[in-house]
Order: C-alpha cells, then sequence, then structure tokens
C-alpha cells in the first residue's frame, strides 16, 4: 500500500493523537477506554473523549461499546478493516465476565461445531450485541453460579474463561446457549478422562436439579465414567426436568432419572461417537 493510499484512508494525525495511540501502543493496548486516553497524554475527560471521537472519525479506532474503543493498526490496510480475537473483545464488553457455554466447548476441544456466537457468563444485564459480524451474548447468572473460571492466554492477552468441567455445568445449566443437549453429550463424551470428582463438585455448587440430571443421565447412556456419580444421584430433585429444554415436550418420562426424555438415547450415541444399541 503506498502512502497516498494510507492518507485517503486514516487521516493525519494531531500531535496529541499521535501520542495517545503511542504511547497505548506502548503499553500493549488493543482495547482502551476514554479513560485509557486521558491517563496516557493527561488531559481531561472531555478532551479524551473529544479525541476518541476524532479518531474514530479517522478510523485509527474502532467503536466496540460506548467508551470502550478497538485500535486499528496500520496492518488492517486501505479499508481499515480489523478486529481483535472475540474471546478479548468479548471480556471488554461485561465486567465481570468469563467465556463459557458453547464457545468454552469450542475452545477445549470438546465440539468441532465453531459457533458463530460468542457466549459468555456475567452477573450483569449486557444486552447482546453484534461486531465485525460476530454476535456477543451474555448470560446473566447470580453470584453464587459465577465461579469456575481461569485466567487464560488469548494472543498477547489473559482472558477468564470456564474450566472444562464448569463449561460442561454450565452448558447443563443452560443446554440453550451451547446448541442443546446433543452438543453437551458431545462434550461430555471427549472431555478428558479425569479420576478426581471436579465435575461433580461443580454440579453440585450450581445448585440446578436440573443440570445434575442432565449430566448424570448422559454419563450413563454414553457409558462414561462420572466420578462421584452417587453424590449427585443423591442430589436430585423430585420434579420432572426436560433433558433438552430447547426441545418440545414429546418423549417418555424416566423416573429413574426424574428426567422427560425428549432425545432419543441411540440418536445421543450416535452423535457423540458412542455404540448405538439395538
Amino acid at each position: 500500500m503506498d502512502t497516498n493510499s494510507i492518507k485517503s484512508i486514516k487521516q493525519g494525525l494531531s500531535k496529541r493523537e499521535s501520542l495517545a495511540l503511542t504511547r497505548l501502543a506502548g503499553r500493549n493496548r488493543a482495547i482502551i477506554t476514554i479513560e485509557d486516553v486521558q491517563d496516557a497524554i493527561d488531559v481531561s475527560y472531555d478532551e479524551a473523549k473529544q479525541i476518541t471521537n476524532d479518531l474514530v472519525h479517522k478510523k485509527w479506532l474502532d467503536r466496540l461499546a460506548s467508551g470502550t474503543y478497538l485500535i486499528v493498526p496500520l496492518a488492517a490496510g486501505e479499508r481499515g478493516e480489523y478486529t481483535e480475537h472475540e474471546f478479548v473483545i468479548a471480556s471488554h464488553l461485561a465486567d465481570p465476565t468469563y467465556i463459557s457455554y458453547w464457545s468454552a466447548l469450542n475452545h477445549h476441544g470438546l465440539t468441532e461445531q465453531v459457533p458463530t456466537t460468542v457466549f459468555a457468563a456475567t452477573t450483569e444485564q449486557v444486552p447482546d450485541r453484534e461486531i465485525h459480524g460476530v454476535t456477543y451474548t451474555f448470560v446473566t447468572v447470580t453470584e453464587a453460579k459465577f465461579f469456575g473460571f481461569e485466567p487464560t492466554a488469548i494472543d498477547a492477552h489473559t482472558v477468564n474463561v470456564a474450566t472444562v468441567e464448569k463449561t460442561l455445568a454450565d452448558c447443563a445449566d443452560h443446554p440453550e446457549h451451547c446448541g442443546g443437549i446433543l452438543e453437551l453429550a458431545k462434550g461430555l463424551a471427549n472431555a478428558p478422562v479425569r479420576d478426581d470428582e471436579a465435575l461433580a463438585t461443580q454440579l453440585l455448587r450450581l445448585g440446578n436439579g436440573a443440570a445434575i440430571k442432565r449430566v448424570v443421565y448422559l454419563a450413563d447412556v454414553l457409558d462414561v465414567e462420572l466420578p462421584g456419580r452417587e453424590r449427585l444421584v443423591e442430589a436430585f430433585t423430585t420434579g420432572y426436568s426436560k433433558l433438552d429444554p430447547t426441545r418440545g415436550d414429546e418423549g417418555t418420562h424416566s423416573s429413574e432419572y426424574r428426567l422427560l426424555v425428549n432425545v432419543e438415547a441411540n440418536t445421543i450415541r450416535s452423535v457423540a461417537g458412542a455404540r448405538e444399541e439395538s
């Protein structure tokens, strides 16, 4: 790309704009706030807000949310098209938050499906957003359910991502955010074999009887060893829960699992890669 082409897309910077971008880049910042600009060049909030607005107009910044911006590097090319890793963007759209559900299933290699939506948990009410063609869905959970994640390196950043066990527990809690019970079944079948009771502990702490029953049922159908199974069975609630809440009411009631089984066992085995029974 020649110099004239760059200038035609990204207009020249003022001294303060150039200084702000240079200092923020020196701090390895890709996503910034107005306060970051204010701190970087020691100006008032109103001045920093004007600078960020000007940088958006000149295509050096891309507005992600109110007061939050993505720095667009020269490598983005003439059209100024660039995006950071989706998990990094999600981590700046809600606070606190951690990546989970279908997104974490894929991150941990528990499903081959690549969801077009990024799913994250938060204790706040955060509306869905679409940025650069990617939908960001934030599932509001209680403080009691906000646990089970660990700092994870994503490119040059650190993002909170649910552990394998908490990912499975969250998906059992909300199958609608992981593609349904069949995706959870694949995740459970593909999860690393562990000899501890981490998954059982996460499920019991989550406190959702339906989630517990779903995991126990799937583990039995798929012949997956489930350490702590006895503790989970003791925690079964008396009412009948849908195995897959994303599907209708047609199915059979299992008194053993206290579930409305609305997905056939052989379908679960087939999708999860286990042996079908005749």
